[in-house]
């Protein structure tokens, strides 16, 4: 059975409805990035000696979710920018509205991990279109030396999609964030403007407590 990085076991991701009934805590999150690609395992292995793989995240959003009885109710938040040491794309700034400026002062992901693990703990991902988030957070985490560039800090078996399980019950529609929260009646107003890490974890929280209120009432 694969492993969390705390070292809780985690369920295959073919069976999502009897790996929430053993959790009472979820953390929804979300990341904004610079736009740019992660460099991959044998971009670096090939990379010059003494070259600093660039940064991608630059805001972290989480969202605790709690078991009350069936369902699931929202608790306490944590968010955090992030230096990523490297630009940022023209096209993610008119989508999160971060501007290189703005993080001049903050910390870097390598100052910041813990605070994030801790918040974390071993409890289970949710995320929209998950593997985005593994991808940066996997990526960063290699950068601060926690795992070797080959291996995964958060595995898929870790994450709940909100978009598979939106897919389950909406077969067809269209998938996306915006989509789904439309969809479900989950108002997105303060994200006509700019996209932002804590929002759209908020809105993935939202839409996750939703999903679940429907199945239950199946």
């Amino acid at each position: 059975m694969p492993l969390s990085p705390a070292g809780a076991p985690v369920k295959s991701r073919e069976a999502p409805i009897k790996f929430l009934v053993e959790h009472r805590r979820l953390i929804a999150i979300d990341a904004e990035t610079t736009g740019y690609p992660v460099m991959t395992a044998e971009q670096i292995r090939r990379a010059p000696k003494g070259l600093r793989p660039p940064g991608v995240i630059i805001e972290i959003g989480c969202v605790e979710l709690v078991r009350d009885k069936e369902s699931w109710r929202k608790g306490e938040t944590w968010q955090t920018r992030v230096n990523p040491e490297a630009p940022i794309s023209p096209a993610s700034i008119r989508v999160h509205g971060i501007k290189p400026a703005e993080l001049k002062q903050a910390p870097r992901f390598v100052d910041i991990v813990d605070r994030m693990l801790a918040f974390i703990e071993d409890s289970p991902l949710v995320a929209h279109a998950y593997l985005n988030e593994k991808q940066f957070l996997d990526y960063e985490m290699a950068r601060a030396k926690r795992i070797d560039w080959s291996e995964e800090a958060f595995v898929d078996e870790r994450f709940i999609c909100t978009q598979e399980l939106y897919a389950e019950q909406f077969p067809g529609a269209p998938k996306s964030l915006d989509a789904m929260v439309d969809r479900l009646w989950v108002d997105r107003s303060d994200r006509f403007k700019f996209h932002g890490a804590l929002l759209d974890a908020d809105l993935t929280a939202e839409a996750f407590i939703e999903l679940e209120r429907r199945r239950v009432k199946q």
